[in-house]
């Protein structure tokens, strides 16, 4: 037989496509779409981004963007998603995509293992499965769960495939820092045939990270990338042909116990202290329109993203950052960075309106946000970075300080860290 992987759901040539001849070809055509070399999500951040291949395609995400929700007299940003179902698994890979992005608590990723069962080098018989695996974290926990789903199990024409034999695997094939051990719980299902796993359909392993392990005493910074892996032996009689089964996307788990974020003693047990998150990009949504607490700075902020010619200071090839994967925004903790970053963007403000730009209730509004590395002063520590690759803009104070409420939240739910090992998106909706 021959052994192809497919995205889980993708559209494959019938039995009567490969008997006619023409099936084969659009088959192997079907896999030469689907990126063979990517093995990691776009959106994938940190020291696994450079590990492996990224893919070139966006990773499917939720349709309808959480917004700020309001918290007594005060407004902050939603709590990220920390279970996912296998419909809504399914629903978010659909028919072409490789990973699904819930939030970097809940993320999944999913292929489809198609045999061609061969005699006389003819085709007479198919057969499939399809495999998607769910990952979650509870909210400030160290215990990533790892769901599997084997199903669709379909056979056609001639074939072995019920005692074909079929191995699951869930790899960690590089830590960093390297060498970190791992507490694994659950039950894999290891080594059944395709029959069994009909059958049982589920497993579950949980993976933990102990502290200490980590870089930067202050973080205990630990990045990993996890590798779900599939291979399948021909029962007698048969012969494969081709791969002998395959990996799905790796997923990138991180642990830390940053000082700045929740549960950073572990209420005082050391062996808790800290929490897992998956390692990729999230996006700050934030609403433009009428009656938001944050209306009028989503409003700058769309209006930088879409006429940057039109904002202040005026640059000519000005493109701010956090509008995709490949240009993220990146927090920073320093005080000192914040400061230099706001008084580089007031001094703007002041250029541009006058010493009473404050007048009617008003605050200089800047993005890029002065906690991140691209703000307004980025060029005093980085020689590279453009001149005036921002916007300043006077805006009510309200909105001004709701938007700064949403993102000081967003950091702590999304535990978003220090440095260019993280990053963040921004979407404007309205």
């Amino acid at each position: 037989m021959e052994s192809y992987i497919l995205p889980v759901g993708a559209a494959k040539p019938s039995l009567e496509d490969l008997q006619s001849g023409s099936g084969m070809q659009r088959l192997r055509d079907l896999v030469a779409q689907t990126e063979p070399g990517a093995r990691l999500p776009l959106e994938t951040a940190g020291p696994a981004a450079s590990y492996a291949q990224l893919s070139h395609k966006p990773s499917g995400m939720t349709q309808s963007a959480p917004v700020a929700q309001a918290v007594g007299p005060s407004v902050a940003a939603p709590e990220p998603a920390r279970t996912m179902t296998f419909e809504e698994c399914k629903k978010g890979l659909g028919s072409d995509k490789s990973f699904f992005v819930k939030s970097r608590f809940a993320v999944c990723n999913g292929a489809s293992f198609l045999q061609t069962w061969m005699r006389n080098n003819k085709p007479v018989g198919e057969s499939m499965f399809n495999v998607r695996v769910v990952g979650t974290i509870a909210k400030n926990s160290r215990v990533i769960n790892f769901q599997y789903y084997f199903t669709d199990f379909l056979t056609t024409g001639t074939t072995g495939a019920s005692a074909m034999s079929i191995t699951t695997k869930g790899n960690i094939p590089q830590s960093w820092p390297a060498g970190a051990k791992y507490t694994r719980g659950g039950k894999m299902p290891g080594t059944k045939t395709f029959a069994q796993l009909k059958v049982q359909r589920t497993f579950t392993e949980t993976v933990t990270a102990k502290t200490g392990q980590g870089s930067m005493k202050a973080l205990d910074l630990l990045f990993a990338v996890y590798e779900p892996a599939i291979s399948y032996t021909p029962p007698p009689g048969w012969t494969l042909r081709g791969a002998l089964g395959g990996k799905l996307f790796m997923l990138a788990p991180r642990w830390e116990s940053a000082s700045y974020l929740a549960n950073s003693t572990g209420g005082g047990k050391p062996e808790k202290k800290g929490a897992a998150t998956f390692s990729y990009l999230t996006t700050l949504t934030l609403s433009a329109k009428q009656g938001a607490a944050e209306q009028a700075e989503a409003a700058h902020i769309r209006q930088a993203f879409l006429v940057p010619q039109d904002t202040k200071p005026y640059m000519s090839a000005k493109k701010v950052p956090g509008q995709t994967a490949k240009d993220p925004l990146h927090r920073t903790v320093s005080q000192t960075r914040n400061d230099k970053n706001r008084a580089a963007a007031v001094k703007q403000c002041k250029r541009y309106w006058g010493p009473k730009y404050t007048n009617g209730g008003k605050e200089c509004d800047e993005y890029p946000f002065a906690s991140t590395y691209e703000g307004a002063a980025e060029p005093e520590f980085d020689q590279e970075a453009k001149k005036f690759n921002f916007s300043a803009k006077p805006i009510p104070k309200d909105d001004n300080q709701a938007g700064g409420l949403i993102l000081k939240s967003f950091y702590g739910k999304n535990r978003i860290i220090d440095g260019l090992d993280d990053g963040f998106l921004v979407k404007i909706v309205s």
